[in-house]
């Protein structure tokens, strides 16, 4: 198993009618994803949550961690939410309690 450390796991998903490629997160980006999702969970702050579904489609999606905020903005919301949604089902994240 050890060899198999530090490879990633990738599929195509739909995003604005494109395919785009994802990345399964590791253990240690789940976590990470959990633990400021829970924190937000206290927030009503529209922004930190904003900020949360851009910090996992950065981790996520293939090129995504070279956009911008202003670039991200320009994306429909619901577009970001269901990518974000698959993202997180394929990481194996229960996306019914993660808030999008």
């Amino acid at each position: 198993m050890k060899h198999l450390v530090g490879k990633s796991v990738t599929k195509t998903a739909t995003f604005m009618g494109e395919e785009v490629e994802i990345r399964k997160m590791t253990l240690n980006e789940v976590f990470e994803i959990q633990d400021v999702a829970k924190k937000l969970s206290k927030s009503k702050d529209e922004k930190e949550q904003l900020n949360l579904l851009k910090t996992v489609l950065r981790k996520a999606v293939v090129g995504a961690d070279q956009l911008t905020d202003d670039e991200f903005n320009t994306f429909p919301l619901g577009e970001l939410n269901n990518l974000s949604d698959t993202v997180l089902e394929f990481s194996g994240m229960n996306t019914s309690t993660s808030g999008n």
